[in-house]
């Protein structure tokens, strides 16, 4: 019997970032992880591990994938598979940390309602940048998630600590996907993470931003039905 799977959400991101892979691979158990609730990336995995199965496979995109890491070094024989989506191993550089305090600033002062269109071009590849229905998906999730959430999710990034060390521990068989158009994690910082996975498979997604998932999902879901599946 195939694991059940644990999908860990990015930044402001919900089930919904997920949604055609959860519908894809309904014939198995599967778990979408809360990570709103804690603001460090050690508090965060701790608790989806609290709540998780004994033995899963892992899928983890962007935030998803550093708190996936997280998971690796906490309890690395709890997981059957790893793949990580549009993600960095890399701590926050202080470019990054400044911006994510600016943001936070901008919420407390300001209002959240702005937030998620300032980052939606970011979040795609340049060609979905007028995409209206795209946007909407990114915006929604956003607006659930809300903006207390979203300061506990940047100040747990801001602390993240550098998660490159200790990749070459993991041993499970482990996927490294990434859209080729990711202006946020791109393609460059996920061969860093598969060099350092001993016998990891890296994957290019053509014409897809930082949502792979969601821009493009056929692609993405087949790529990883096909490591799932694989013996």
């Amino acid at each position: 019997m195939s694991d059940p799977i644990v999908f860990v959400p990015g930044l402001l991101c919900t089930e919904a970032l997920f949604a055609p892979q959860i519908v894809a691979f309904a014939d198995r158990p599967i778990m979408v992880a809360n990570h709103r609730e804690q603001d460090s990336i050690e508090a965060i995995a701790a608790k989806i591990l609290e709540k998780a199965p004994e033995r899963f496979s892992l899928i983890g995109l962007s935030m998803g994938g550093y708190i996936c890491m997280e998971i690796m070094r906490e309890a690395p024989e709890r997981v059957g598979k790893l793949a990580l989506l549009d993600t960095n191993a890399r701590p926050d550089s202080p470019d990054q940390s400044e911006r994510r305090k600016f943001l936070i600033d901008l919420t407390r002062k300001k209002g959240f309602s702005k937030v998620p269109h300032l980052l939606y071009p970011g979040f795609v590849h340049e060609k979905r940048e007028e995409d209206a229905a795209l946007k909407q998906i990114v915006v929604d999730m956003a607006m659930e998630t809300g903006p207390e959430a979203f300061i506990r999710q940047q100040t747990a990034l801001i602390d993240r600590i550098d998660a490159r060390p200790r990749l070459s521990e993991i041993d499970c068989p482990t996927l490294v996907l990434v859209g080729d158009g990711d202006r946020l994690t791109p393609p460059p910082v996920s061969r860093e993470i598969h060099e350092r996975i001993s016998g990891s498979d890296l994957v290019l997604i053509e014409g897809s931003g930082h949502l792979s998932t969601l821009e493009e999902p056929d692609r993405t879901t087949a790529t990883l039905r096909d490591f799932l599946n694989r013996p």
